[in-house]
Parts: C-alpha cells; sequence; structure tokens
C-alpha cells in the first residue's frame, strides 16, 4: 500500500468516524439525508472519492442506506422488545385470530403480519440432534415470515417430529392459531423450553427475505420445547440484529 492510499483511508475513516458520532448523538436523525459528496469533500477537506469512501464505511456498518438517484439517508430504525421470558411461557396470549407473537406486537401497538409455509421433510442433523430423533426421520416443517408495520422483522420455522405431527392440525397448510397453543391442543404440551442464543452474518437468503443492509448482523434464536418425554419442537428464528431487543427477566 502506497503513502497516498493510506492517507486516503485514514481520511476517509476520519470522515467515516465524523459522521458516525452526529449520528449517535442526534445531529443527523432517523431518516436524515447526509449531505452530498462534494458537500462532505468541502466540509472534511478531502477528495470526493475519499468522502465517498467514508461514506461507504457506514453503509457496511449498516448506519447508512443508499438510494435511488444517489441519496444516501441515516437508517430509521424502530425496534421491537421481544421478552422471551413471556413468549409463550405460562397463560400464553394466543387467540384464535393471533398468536402469542402476533398479539405482543400488536399490544405494543404496531401491526403484525405472518405468512406461512408447511412442508415435510427429512430432518437435518442438527435438526434432529435438537429433536433427539436419527437424521432423515420425518419432521413437518411450518416455515414463517414475520413483519410488523409491514417490514420484515424475523424468519422463524418450527420443526415437529413426524411421529406427532402428521395427521394433525400442524400437518395443514396454513396459519394455526389456538387458545394455549397447537401442541396442547393435540395433546403434546410443552413442559419446559431451552433456548439457544447466537449472532452470525446472514445468508444471501436470509439477506433478500428480511432485506437486509449491507452489514446487518442476524441473531439466531433456537427454542427447544420439550414435552413430556422428549423434545416436541424446535423453532428457528433468525432475526435482525439492529430491529430487536431481547428481553430476559427472571427472579432471583
Amino acid at each position: 500500500m502506497t503513502p497516498t492510499d493510506q492517507t486516503r483511508r485514514g481520511s476517509a475513516r476520519s470522515v467515516a468516524d465524523a459522521l458516525r458520532e452526529q449520528i449517535r448523538a442526534g445531529v443527523l436523525g432517523p431518516g436524515a439525508v447526509l449531505p452530498t459528496g462534494r458537500e462532505l469533500a468541502d466540509t472534511f477537506h478531502v477528495a470526493p472519492k475519499t468522502a465517498a469512501a467514508g461514506v461507504d464505511i457506514l453503509k457496511a456498518e449498516g448506519l447508512v442506506i443508499g438510494e435511488q438517484g444517489g441519496r444516501r439517508r441515516v437508517r430509521s430504525i424502530r425496534r421491537i422488545t421481544w421478552n422471551l421470558s413471556e413468549f409463550e411461557r405460562g397463560r400464553r396470549r394466543d387467540s384464535h385470530a393471533l398468536d402469542d407473537w402476533a398479539t405482543a406486537i400488536k399490544d405494543a401497538g404496531r401491526e403484525p403480519r405472518e405468512t406461512i409455509i408447511k412442508t415435510v421433510e427429512p430432518a437435518e442433523p442438527q435438526i434432529a440432534a435438537w429433536l433427539r430423533i436419527m437424521p432423515g426421520a420425518e419432521v413437518v416443517k411450518r416455515a414463517r415470515v414475520r413483519s410488523v408495520d409491514d417490514e420484515p422483522f424475523q424468519l422463524s420455522s418450527s420443526y415437529f417430529p413426524g411421529t406427532i405431527a402428521r395427521g394433525t392440525l400442524l400437518d395443514e397448510d396454513r396459519e394455526l392459531s389456538i387458545p394455549g397453543g397447537v401442541l396442547r391442543h393435540i395433546g403434546h404440551p410443552q413442559t419446559g423450553v431451552r433456548d439457544e442464543i447466537s449472532t452470525r452474518m446472514p445468508t444471501p437468503e436470509e439477506t433478500e427475505l428480511l432485506k437486509l443492509p449491507v452489514g446487518t448482523p442476524v441473531i439466531q434464536h433456537v427454542r427447544i420445547g420439550h414435552g413430556a418425554e422428549a423434545p416436541v419442537r424446535v423453532m428457528v428464528t433468525i432475526a435482525p440484529g439492529d430491529r430487536h431487543l431481547l428481553v430476559y427477566e427472571m427472579e432471583v
């Protein structure tokens, strides 16, 4: 790398640092249009290409998005609070119209929507391990895309052993919402759950379905639902890291 390249990189980083601080301080609020490349170049006394490189750093961090016409805006993010210690616990909030997740979103004053696709397929090794069944054993998969205010917020796929799900409501290709939950309704209630949470970068498919800006990590939340003798469901939820606040509340 030449000295000129090092100077340009340093200057781009300085532009990014200054703009990032303005975003964090609220000087550039959510949805605000960034100055043009020429304006940034004049403000920071750098070449236009260097100013553009600084903005690209913020785009890679997910703080800035590009629009048609070359405009760049500060991302407008309105998180949801997902209380995982209340989700599906005790008195579920399901009704015949909304499941527990959708009810919580509605209670927060926002508009939930879910689409679902049901398939029957052989269990992949990781799914089989979570359900304690043999790899390749039949599972019923119910894959959801969950949206809030018409923006995709989660990909949530639930897997049920075919031995308990085939021929039941879970085997139907439609949305289901039953007070108390479908598993309880079909005679296989969950008696406890185990959560596993990790973060990673999204796959290309997840990026497309969730409309993720470049550089946005996702949270992978795995909830394994245990029945009286063995797991009865595993739910794998992929959630954009910038759209969620995960909350647990526990007595001590």
